[in-house]
């Protein structure tokens, strides 16, 4: 019976491919079951044994291969063909970390293109030319707010409404205060143009006067100085072009006369003023 017994679990066993194994050396029973899966069939997870022993052998979750998004460029602000007054500021703090040396003309051009480059280079940032939000806070901190005269340092500003003594006849109406010249006949604006006044040693009258001599190519006797287009209204005061200040802008100030930065358009108004005509200098 026993014999019949044993002989039958041999057969079972060999059928269902499975073998009694016996304790190890140690004496501690293994799992009483060996079962051999097919080949390609994956083995389950396993946990560790008591006390340590190998760690489980399950997959790790894949690795997200999705690459991560790039960081968002910072904003444009300004970039070339742009114009008005945020450029002026641009160009007046550019040229006060001396990256600039034109204008400010309120025109972002190519000088300004390669100021900014060049900014962007010194400080690690990438040289677009492009004045972005990143670019304009460095230069920001770096810089002072710009006065009307540091936007306008070579001329450009808006004239201020016309002194009422200039509505009526032909008349050169200077207004200090806006820095300009209108060219009015009979209450009509011919032409504008920025001016230069007097420092303050040698202040610029005030008042209602009149052209009494033009001189196309005068040369100043008392300051041995060159005096283009002179138009005199008060002693030896004239409107006249100023190479100086057509170089220096509002930088530099006149002996008193009233300057004119812009060569062909007071060409044009000397070739159109007489004598006789009216000049009105007021604050």
């Amino acid at each position: 019976m026993g014999r019949a017994f044993a002989a039958g679990l041999a057969v079972l066993a060999a059928l269902t491919g499975c073998t009694v194994q016996t304790p190890d050396g140690e004496g501690e029973r293994r799992s009483p079951v060996h079962i051999e899966l097919p080949s390609g069939t994956p083995a389950p997870d396993r946990t560790p044994a008591r006390g340590g022993g190998a760690p489980s052998t399950a997959a790790p979750a894949p690795d997200d291969d999705k690459p991560s998004a790039a960081p968002a460029p910072p904003r444009v602000l300004w970039s070339r063909g742009d114009t008005g007054r945020d450029v002026r500021e641009l160009q007046a703090r550019l040229r006060q970390v001396a990256w600039l040396f034109e204008g400010p003309t309120g025109t972002y051009g190519e000088q300004t293109e390669r100021a900014v480059s060049g900014f962007q280079g010194k400080r690690g940032l990438p040289r677009t030319g492009k004045t972005d939000a990143v670019t304009w806070q460095r230069l920001v901190r770096m810089t002072r707010e710009p006065g009307r005269w540091d936007l306008y340092l070579m001329g450009g500003q808006q004239a201020d409404p016309p002194d009422a003594r200039c509505r009526t006849g032909r008349v050169l109406c200077i207004d200090k205060t806006s820095r300009t010249l209108r060219w009015m006949i009979d209450g009509r604006t011919v032409s504008t143009m920025a001016v230069r006044f007097g420092s303050q040693g040698t202040p610029t009258r005030e008042g209602v006067f009149s052209v009494y001599w033009k001189s196309r190519d005068h040369v100043s006797t008392l300051y041995d100085s060159p005096m283009p287009y002179a138009m005199f209204f008060s002693g030896g005061q004239a409107v006249h072009f100023s190479a100086d200040f057509a170089a220096r802008g509002y930088a530099g100030g006149s002996h008193g006369c009233v300057n004119v930065r812009d060569e062909q358009a007071i060409a044009e108004l000397f070739a159109q003023v007489r004598n006789g005509d009216r000049v009105v200098v007021s604050w």
